[in-house]
């Protein structure tokens, strides 16, 4: 079998000195349909590796809930059959701008500050996941046949802590569950975080998007011996709702590029090609500098991260330019680029011609109805991706008077005695106008992600903080959650229906006729917020009005010909009926 080792200067395979060409491409952003595809792009390159992770929370919805984890296991064969090594990085932490940093939220709710760190109770879950994920990846070892040739331990800890003893238990159990390829870790080029992520006798490797030379200083500084790695260049950038698209020129991209393998090292595209947050699991960030401990800032759906493969699965011009780069060091003339994936043939468009009210959804499809003296997170409800109404009596007779949703995280539609009255949000967490009691309020907290990175990570969601009423907490809170993963084909085909109307809040629903399935792009025009699914496989979250995202990648595969259904689940006030795809 084959044998891959970390060297004194350079990465061996059998004896032989190895410079790793990788890029990142996620499972889990892809359809499955489309991975051949995408891997061979990778390889038509001039790669000769991918990296992907591997979300915990994906797999493990909840306690003892386990699904489809041996995707991750079809996926490192895929990898192979195109002919690449995989870098695997299972977590359990991943960041990845995925919700949570990939975390459940069943766990963070329960261990709270301990998280990433020592603490018996976490490193117990932490253990009990593992043994059900490593088999797929440990079986497929280079070593034992298989493409994996280095496994992660954890993720950018020097980021966020310092618990050495944490990090050697992880690699520990990763050896004791039969992991035998070279293990490594992944910082920043910074001293604190090198000192507070890397492990003795593990590979460090450094994470960066310019400025190679002194990057490598730095982590030659910590690490006198060893191959040099950038195990994230970070090539392109995620964006923001809300926020305008980022970009990389290519050139400069090309350049940093350049850089990093005229000073002998390897290196990892981040990202290779990025794919689509699918099923509303984008994360979200904090801003505030380094501390990132300012307001939210929701991560979009798409994962394109203008990276040289775009989200269509298309080369772009730093395709071509990594393309030229790359050559010169891979072994061997590289593949032709395959052909593209077909394409829808023409417009269409989907007319939504049932609805039911967002009241009747929830009364259909969510969880209980129970009652708190205070409002319960989402954690306490176990809501990961979804909506919770908040239903509170404001007692009278009293006078019009503020009322505030405290800690409130992400977005709440208010309504008082069945009216809405606004829309608050963590910055804005006050109605523009006064409420005066007897009256009900509800405020319907729609998630949009919880934080993946920083040390806001784990936070609870929802109304955290209480209602207040001017300064007087308001007790009774009734609360309803709603998951996405309750929209199933056969809930949704029981729902009551009636006539849509647009500025409406709820399910609308409709079709679609195609003669041949292709890559789509799903607009709403005039429509607020929400969540959309084309033949049951959930898209992601629309938010045209904050942008920067303003379609959503449909993929080939979730279409079939002729008849196709859609679904908009809309959070706030509907457009017209009807969504068109390009």
């Amino acid at each position: 079998m084959t044998e891959f080792r970390v060297g004194e200067d350079d990465f061996e395979v059998d004896g032989r000195p190895v410079r790793l060409l990788s890029g990142a491409l996620h499972y889990f952003r892809v359809h499955e349909e489309q991975w051949g595809h995408r891997l061979r792009m990778l390889k038509a390159m001039g790669l000769n590796c991918v990296e992907t992770y591997v979300p915990w929370n994906l797999h493990a919805p909840r306690p003892g809930e386990v699904r489809d984890v041996a995707a991750v296991g079809r996926f490192l064969d895929a990898a192979q059959e195109a002919g690449l090594w995989v870098i695997a990085r299972p977590g359990p932490y991943i960041c990845a701008e995925w919700e949570n940093g990939g975390l459940p939220h069943w766990v963070t709710g329960r261990v709270g500050a301990r998280l990433r760190s020592r603490d018996a109770e976490f490193l117990s879950l932490v253990e009990e996941w593992f043994r059900v994920l490593m088999p797929q990846i440990a079986e497929r070892q280079v070593d034992r046949g298989g493409p994996v040739i280095m496994v992660q331990v954890e993720n950018e800890y020097g980021s966020f802590g310092s618990d050495h003893v944490y990090l050697r238990a992880l690699a520990d159990l990763l050896l004791g569950l039969g992991v035998t390829v070279p293990l490594f870790t992944s910082d920043g080029p910074e001293d604190h975080m090198l000192t507070g992520g890397s492990v003795p006798g593990i590979l460090a490797t450094a994470n960066f998007g310019s400025q190679a030379r002194e990057g490598f200083a730095t982590l030659r500084r910590h690490r006198p011996s060893g191959p040099l790695m950038c195990m994230e260049f970070w090539c392109g950038w995620f964006d923001h709702w809300g926020a305008e698209h980022v970009v990389r020129d290519p050139r400069d991209a090309a350049d940093a590029l350049r850089e990093i393998l005229e000073c002998g090292a390897s290196v990892n595209l981040y990202m290779a090609h990025g794919g689509t947050s699918f099923g509303g699991w984008a994360g979200a960030n904090r801003g505030g500098g380094a501390l990132h401990d300012g307001v939210l800032e929701p991560d979009v759906t798409s994962y394109d991260y203008d990276a040289p493969i775009d989200e269509f699965g298309r080369p772009t011009e730093k395709f071509w330019l990594f393309r030229e780069v790359l050559g010169k060091y891979a072994e061997g003339p590289l593949p032709e680029v395959p052909e593209q994936p077909a394409a829808l043939a023409a417009p269409v468009t989907a007319e939504l011609t049932a609805f039911t009210a967002l009241d009747g959804v929830l009364e259909a499809l969510g969880g209980p109805e129970s009652e708190w003296a205070t409002p319960p997170s989402f954690e306490e409800l176990d809501v990961d991706r979804g909506l919770v109404r908040y239903a509170v009596t404001v007692p009278g007779p009293r006078g019009a008077l503020p009322l505030r949703a405290n800690g409130l995280r992400d977005v709440a539609v208010v309504e008082v005695d069945g009216e809405r009255v606004g829309v608050l949000t963590e910055a804005e967490p006050e109605l523009p106008v006064p409420v005066a009691g007897h009256a009900r309020v509800e405020l319907w907290v729609e998630s949009l992600g919880r934080v993946n990175y920083g040390p806001r990570t784990g936070e609870l969601k929802g109304l955290t903080g209480g209602l207040l009423h001017e300064r007087q907490y308001l007790h009774g809170v009734r609360a309803r959650a709603l998951r996405l993963d309750a929209f199933t084909a056969e809930a949704v085909a029981g729902l009551p229906s009636a006539e849509p109307e647009e500025g409406r809040r709820g399910l609308f629903r409709g079709g679609f006729e195609v003669a041949g399935p292709g890559d789509a792009a799903l607009e709403l025009p005039g429509w607020a917020r929400g969540f959309v699914w084309v033949n049951g496989f959930c898209l992601g979250r629309y938010w045209p009005a904050a942008g920067p995202q303003e379609a959503l990648y449909v993929p080939g595969p979730v279409q079939r010909a002729g008849a196709n259904e859609v679904w908009v689940l809309e959070t706030d006030r509907s457009g017209p009926p009807r969504v068109c795809l390009s």
